[in-house]
């Protein structure tokens, strides 16, 4: 290849996704359709590990796939999110092979479609133009994993290809460690350890459920899931945790602690849809601290994101109501 052709595209499967290949292409392509992905497969330009597949092929966490240099130019030119270098997001660490950002609350991962602003991807491109020829999708920007929309935190993306593939790697094979400031409804007062493997819900898209039985995590092909949480304050109507995950499975922590009855405050996809009786502006979880290995030096680094304003005043606003109820539970105010 000389310096002037496109590069292929390379996608890996992450955890949590077993699905058809012309399924996944259309969910994971810039612009993706399933009529793009058929395209692709039916013009042999799609291989799953180095071989060519079927649309029909079911593709496992962990594949890789390229698509020819040729289609991927193609699919690069018609979906790069726009430059967007002023938004508010703040740097965390950064070098030649890293950056670590400091994701709003409400602010998207990534973009969906080239005509999506305001997210993280936008305004990593504007920063790191060739994010969208790293090999991972152009409107994910270089980002290494994702954050929910409503999470903030820190959150961690790659200035190269390799860099990209090594962070990537690092998720897959559990060598990243992230620990997660989180509100919950209700009082826990001892640390707990959550190992129910975790599924798709069926006839459910948007939810993941967690699968207490054995028989159950088999017929949904569950992903095992292990959560770690510890009380760090308690407000009486709800508690404010530090949590661990050894795994990275979707919506994991959302998941696990609502199957326990303490849903995160805020969460209207996993909590009660009545209202809550917290009055929560948003869904109260922090990425506040990751732990990796430096790509080019292998040390290990430990990056921070300070609890949000709105995090902090949230606390305040519970410390003021603890004090004021008294013992039997009701409000004196």
């Amino acid at each position: 290849m000389s310096r002037s052709d496109p590069p292929p595209m390379t996608l890996l499967v992450p955890e949590g996704s077993r699905t058809r290949l012309d399924r996944f292409l259309a969910q994971h392509l810039p612009g993706g359709s399933r009529q793009r992905a058929r395209e692709l497969i039916v013009a042999r330009a799609v291989r799953v590990n180095g071989q060519r597949a079927s649309k029909a092929l079911t593709v496992h966490p962990g594949d890789t796939i390229h698509i020819a240099a040729e289609w991927a130019e193609r699919i690069r030119e018609s979906a790069v999110p726009s430059p967007q270098p002023s938004l508010d997001v703040a740097i965390l660490y950064e070098d030649e092979a890293v950056v670590a950002l400091d994701k709003p609350a409400g602010m998207p991962s990534t973009a969906l479609r080239s005509s999506d602003r305001g997210t993280v991807a936008n305004f990593l491109v504007g920063r790191t133009p060739d994010a969208v020829r790293f090999g991972g999708r152009p409107l994910e920007g270089g980002l290494a994993h994702r954050l929910d929309t409503d999470t903030s935190g820190v959150l961690l993306a790659a200035r190269s290809a390799p860099a990209l593939h090594d962070l990537r790697s690092q998720f897959r094979t559990r060598g990243i460690e992230k620990t997660y400031l989180a509100l919950v409804v209700g009082d826990i007062s001892t640390a707990g350890t959550i190992s129910d493997p975790i599924a798709h819900a069926p006839r459910h898209p948007r939810r993941m459920i967690a699968c207490p039985t054995a028989t159950d995590a088999r017929k949904l092909k569950a992903r095992t899931a292990i959560t770690f949480h510890r009380p760090l304050e308690r407000f009486g109507a709800v508690t404010l945790l530090e949590v661990r995950m050894r795994t990275g499975v979707r919506h994991q922590i959302r998941v696990h602690l609502a199957s326990i009855g303490h849903p995160l405050v805020g969460d209207s996809l996993y909590g009660q849809r009545t209202a809550d009786p917290t009055q929560a502006g948003r869904m109260y979880l922090h990425a506040a601290t990751v732990s990796f290995r430096h790509p080019l030096s292998r040390q290990r680094i430990i990056v921070t994101a300070p609890r949000p304003l709105d995090f902090r005043a949230k606390i305040a606003e519970l410390r003021v109501a603890s004090r004021r109820r008294p013992p039997g539970g009701r409000d004196t105010g």
